[in-house]
């Protein structure tokens, strides 16, 4: 069946996770941060993504920014910077406005140019992604905007994936579903969706028991992949 629907996580898909630390690195203020802040940034989202994995399999749902700020405080204290709360607030403030890849304007627009319905299905709650949809301008690009926090449990449960169809009326094998993590485009392969890894780092593949159908390296070919 053809592509009706391209889907696409939010962080570290459409939107630049390390964003917040390298800017915070910039800035006098943080000067403590020049020489560490992609380890702080690793750390961060590591922690971040186990946490949800942790209250995925325990079901002690908690919304996606308490995670984020329990996982910025581990990294926190990991690199000795636990009592640094101006640092705390800047950081958090900075995710709320996380830069898109540069390459994410003009691709939405050429996949809504081509007639797909286009949307984000993440574990970010909903405030924190209009926020960063909004800061990134890409409002008139997206048709929905799905967040986890409607079902109280983080990707990859099928009742996530569930979401798409329910909220866009489209088939799984309709659905070009994209993400950065590979754990979460084997998943939702697993599940029906065609997927595709946007491996930016040029990791090697998740041994999982679904695998993406798609690797790219940016998001620049979706819409070729989504008009085949």
């Amino acid at each position: 069946m053809p592509i009706k629907a391209c889907v696409f996580d939010a962080y570290g898909t459409l939107f630049d996770v390390a964003a917040a630390a390298r800017i915070a690195a910039a800035e006098s203020e943080y000067a403590k941060l020049a020489a560490i802040w992609p380890q702080l940034a690793e750390i961060w989202r590591s922690k971040q993504l186990q946490y949800t994995w942790l209250r995925a399999i325990t079901g002690d749902y908690t919304d996606f920014w308490q995670v984020t700020q329990d996982g910025l405080d581990f990294a926190m204290a990991a690199l000795s910077l636990a009592g640094e709360a101006e640092m705390r607030e800047r950081l958090l403030a900075l995710y709320w406005a996380l830069q898109a890849y540069e390459e994410v304007p003009e691709m939405l627009a050429k996949l809504k140019e081509q007639g797909s319905i286009t949307a984000i299905l993440s574990n970010g709650s909903p405030d924190m992604l209009n926020g960063a949809v909004q800061s990134a301008g890409l409002e008139e690009l997206l048709d929905d905007v799905l967040s986890v926090e409607s079902v109280g449990i983080f990707k990859p449960s099928a009742k996530v994936y569930d979401l798409v169809g329910e909220k866009l009326g489209v088939a799984p094998s309709e659905v070009l579903f994209v993400s950065s993590n590979g754990w979460d485009a084997a998943g939702a392969c697993g599940y029906g969706f065609q997927t595709v890894w946007v491996n930016r780092a040029g990791d090697p593949m998740d041994n999982l028991p679904a695998k993406p159908n798609f690797e790219l390296d940016d998001l620049t070919l979706i819409p070729d992949l989504a008009a085949r």
